[in-house]
């Protein structure tokens, strides 16, 4: 698969990070801060991401649609696809899905209130493009575990990115996403043939297995390389049609 991607660039600057906005929310605290052109967001002192850049978060949607693609699915008569984007963040993967009109219904599950009104109160709303506007749209302020677990609509993907990967969780509770009943409560949310794709900030061939276990099919980890460390990657996998 060649996928290529514009970057947006930002730069620190040699002074001290500015906080913009500090609350508790229900999972601890969350933090929306200006480092030189970068606004970031920090989970209880844990850097969770910022708006560098979008590469890896455009991937973890289009990747999805074109496994869908892959799979032979057909919305050429109007069905339409439908996609949960888990975690809004700074709002690069719901911009990107919103700017796609083969996706006909896009649900966002955040559980952090404080992310979802920095988008709706404009400082991080160019970021997310206008997109909680969207017709297309609705956001379910959830925990997207417990979310996952209820009965409810299926939907042909699911693009996760709530924290740094499945190896580096920023809640501990974060980490049932990616045991046994997490990966249950993904499949049995996916509509037959859906693809579940994960965002991380490393490789995890543990997670790989554990998609294997949980009777996926087709699991394989996209890379997107970084300016340093490990890239950034997504990791794929497709529910039996």
């Amino acid at each position: 698969m060649t996928l290529q991607y514009s970057t947006l660039r930002g730069s620190a600057d040699d002074h001290p990070p500015v906080v913009l906005d500090r609350r508790e929310g229900p999972y601890g605290e969350v933090v929306l801060r200006r480092y030189g052109g970068l606004l970031q967001i920090i989970a209880n002192g844990c850097f969770l991401m910022d708006t560098s850049d979008g590469r890896s978060e455009r991937l973890l949607v289009d990747a999805a649609l074109e496994s869908l693609d892959g799979n032979g699915a057909d919305d050429a008569a109007g069905a339409g696809r439908s996609v949960l984007i888990g975690g809004l963040g700074v709002g690069f993967s719901l911009a990107h899905a919103a700017a796609q009109p083969r996706w006909e219904r896009i649900t966002v599950v955040e559980r952090e209130p404080a992310v979802v009104e920095w988008h709706r109160d404009g400082r991080l709303a160019p970021f997310s493009a206008g997109a909680l506007d969207d017709p297309r749209v609705s956001v379910v302020e959830r925990d997207l575990l417990a979310y996952l677990a209820e009965p409810g609509e299926r939907h042909d993907a699911l693009c996760l990115d709530i924290d740094n990967g499945p190896d580096w969780t920023v809640t501990d509770d974060n980490s049932g996403l990616y045991g046994p009943a997490g990966l249950a409560a993904c499949r049995n949310r996916l509509a037959p043939g859906g693809v579940l794709a994960v965002w991380s900030a490393q490789p995890s061939a543990g997670f790989e297995d554990a998609l294997r276990s949980a009777g996926f099919s087709g699991v394989r980890t996209l890379e997107v390389e970084v300016t340093r460390g490990v890239p950034d990657v997504v990791h794929l996998a497709t529910k039996a049609a």
